[in-house]
């Protein structure tokens, strides 16, 4: 029975339902039992990557250093028992055959990965944080928040609306439904602007498993990266019994790890524990230093092959790959160029937008947002506050509006607006983008300001009684204030917009009942700061 193999996957089946379960739970009123922000707070690549481009110890650095340390002591194991994106990969691939692969092809795929991280290390070190791009955590967790979970629920919500027409609401099928809208359907379905581009690069992702098992780890993945230079250093090692009888051939590794002489790099084990198990069988153990055996070779990269041979066989990785002096001047090269301070602060007052271009024209940040530079550089795009958002409204920004700004969360009043009260969003940030703010600092922060187009309006207009932007406005001094005029003999009452009471939230803009075209709009205002 392979136990070590139901063992791995069921870690992988488990945290990947761990992890569908915090998105899908966070929703307001965000009582899910895992805050949605430790997903990302464990994950070294996004926390260090920040902390460096914004010159600060981002809250939650030192927990995921803390996966680094445990990748030191066991291998690479995140990767092959945890990593969500992993899994789903290794789900799509279950039905594929492991090509027969050769170390030359290896060592030119391997390194890749290696460079992706450098690049992803030179961008922080200048002040640019792009980590999010190619993230696993956030790759998946976008897919998952802004892709999955509004598929499932709205295609629930269509086949109850279908029963519910057919047999009413009331009954076993109606309260069936109202108990799955507070629990699992959230508070309303939701839509996500450019969900099918989120999608397509997910999907891409899986098919190229098609290639090669696990390909995406293996060459691309820059969080697998930075656990593979991690898991150089690790005391668990492979150890390979080659003069047993039946020891011959090379067994199968969906990393590519496990070389043509029977040794393997130890930096690309994930610890999946196919080898322990296929051809030959039961000649590979794992073993920690106190229990090896007295003949294992002790090489630093490599497991330890038990063969009156051994001695003979080279000491180091065999061509093609990155070394580890190298990899390391890699990294340290740009820190010393730049001359980095850990405690170092972007200027407040610097210019906004700089090194990243120009806010897009338009655009309302959520509330509590940081100024947009040191914005863009701690987003990291993963849809927390967008799907916390009760009302929808808000919404990741187009890619037509620059790289930059690339799936960062805007208002989108005529989806949805900011609710008065509601301080979700900045509580769900993993990186401090949105920073928390108590609910009566968030009743004073001003996301922009409301206008009316008298020649739209319904009461300017077309001289008719409408007061919904009045009536909806949540300031109890009412920032939309009625004037009384007399029109053709008949009192009518008009909207006006009072700037100094105005918030920006958005309610007016959303309810106003002109069509195509709303007469309120909301201007944003150009950042918050704390």
């Amino acid at each position: 029975m392979k136990k070590l193999i139901i063992a791995r996957r069921v870690s992988q089946a488990s945290f990947l339902l761990l992890f569908i379960y915090v998105l899908w739970s966070t929703t307001y009123p965000l009582k899910g039992l895992i805050h949605p922000e430790m997903l990302f707070k464990t994950d070294p690549l996004i926390m260090i990557m920040t902390s460096i481009a914004e010159r600060a110890l981002i809250a939650g650095t030192i927990l995921s250093v803390s996966m680094l340390i445990l990748t030191i002591i066991l291998g690479r194991f995140f990767c092959g028992w945890i990593c969500p994106l992993g899994t789903m990969i290794d789900a799509g691939g279950a039905f594929g055959k492991i090509k027969r692969e050769n170390d030359r092809l290896n060592d030119k795929i391997h390194p890749v990965k290696l460079y992706v991280l450098a690049a992803i290390l030179i961008f922080a070190v200048f002040g640019r944080q792009e980590a999010w791009l190619l993230d696993p955590i956030v790759l998946m967790a976008r897919f998952i928040s802004l892709v999955l979970i509004p598929f499932v629920t709205s295609n629930i919500t269509f086949i109850f609306e279908l029963l519910i027409r057919k047999f009413g609401s009331q009954g076993a099928i109606g309260d069936l439904y109202h108990s799955l809208q507070s629990s699992v359907l959230g508070i309303k379905v939701t839509y996500f602007a450019h969900s099918w581009l989120i999608l397509s690069i997910f999907a891409a992702i899986l098919a190229v498993t098609a290639l090669m098992k696990r390909l995406w780890c293996r060459g691309l993945c820059p969080l697998g990266a930075l656990y593979s230079f991690a898991a150089r250093f690790s005391m668990l090692r492979r150890v390979v019994d080659i003069s047993a009888k039946g020891g011959t051939g090379k067994a199968p590794c969906r990393m590519g790890a496990i070389k043509d002489d029977s040794s393997y790099k130890k930096s690309e084990c994930i610890l999946c524990m196919d080898c322990v198990y296929s051809y030959p069988p039961h000649l590979t153990r794992f073993s920690w230093p106190l229990f090896r055996h007295p003949e294992e070779n002790q090489r630093p990269d490599e497991g330890s092959i038990l063969d009156s041979s051994a001695a003979s066989r080279p000491q180091n990785d065999a061509g093609g790959g990155i070394s580890r002096k190298k990899f390391l001047f890699v990294l340290l090269t740009p820190l010393l160029l730049s001359g980095f301070k850990f405690n170092e602060r972007k200027e407040i007052g610097k210019p906004e937008g700089q090194g990243h271009g120009p806010k897009p024209e338009g655009i309302i940040r959520p509330p509590a947002a940081l100024n947009e530079d040191d914005f863009l550089n701690r987003c990291v795009r993963c849809g927390n506050c967008m799907k916390v958002c009760p009302t929808n409204g808000l919404q990741p920004l187009s890619p037509e509006t620059g790289y930059a700004s690339m799936w960062t969360p805007e208002l989108v009043p005529e989806t949805g607006y900011c609710e008065y009260k509601c301080t979700l969003c900045g509580n769900t940030c993993p990186t401090g983008a949105i920073k928390r703010v108590t609910q009566a600092e968030k009743l004073s922060i001003k996301l922009g300001t409301a206008s009316i187009d008298r020649s739209i309006c319904i009461a300017w207009a077309g001289n008719k009684e409408c007061i919904v932007c009045e009536e909806h406005c949540p300031i109890y001094e009412k920032a939309i204030k009625l004037k009384e005029e007399v029109v053709g003999g008949v009192r009518i009452f008009r909207p006006s917009i009072d700037e100094a009471l105005c918030v920006g939230c958005g309610i007016c803009q959303n309810k106003c009942p002109t069509r195509p075209v709303r007469a309120v709009r909301v201007s944003p205002r150009n950042s918050y700061r704390p």
